[in-house]
């Protein structure tokens, strides 16, 4: 079931995106700048976008597994706990995510990221040409949803 993101579960949310995002960053940031995503970080950050007009949604089945947010039709933080990846979970969101844009869906992801960008491969995405430098080693790269 995926639900909107409100105070009675944003700590949940935020605990989901903090412990999948230092999971899916360890191994290529310091371990000082991993901490510094705590639930409570990821919490103040998941309240700063929906005030400032994201929606934010998370995926629950027994427990709270996975989160995405929306930005009019740009698709962020799609985030699911490692022990639940390669079950549909991430597929399901970003279905999900998908529906609730307006425009053409797009979504960064940083370069290295083979796993989502063979998820956003296979759900019609491609590269639009687009790339932000992150770190002199490091960029992030455009998708958008094909429109074939």
């Amino acid at each position: 079931m995926i639900i909107e993101v409100n105070e009675n579960n944003i700590l949940e949310a935020a605990t989901v995106h903090s412990i999948s995002w230092k999971e899916s960053h360890r191994s290529f940031c310091s371990e000082d700048f991993i901490e510094l995503h705590s639930p409570e970080r990821q919490l103040s950050y998941i309240r700063n976008k929906v005030d400032a007009g994201s929606k934010f949604f998370m995926l629950v089945e027994d427990a709270p597994i996975g989160v995405v947010s929306i930005t009019d039709s740009l698709i962020e933080d799609l985030y699911i706990l490692s022990n639940e990846q390669n079950k549909g979970y991430g597929t399901s969101l970003l279905q999900f995510a998908i529906s609730q844009c307006t425009t053409t869906p797009t979504l960064w992801i940083l370069e290295n990221n083979v796993n989502a960008e063979r998820l956003y491969l296979r759900m019609g995405f491609e590269r639009t040409g687009k790339v932000n430098s992150i770190t002199d080693k490091l960029d992030e790269i455009e998708f958008a949803l094909s429109k074939d």
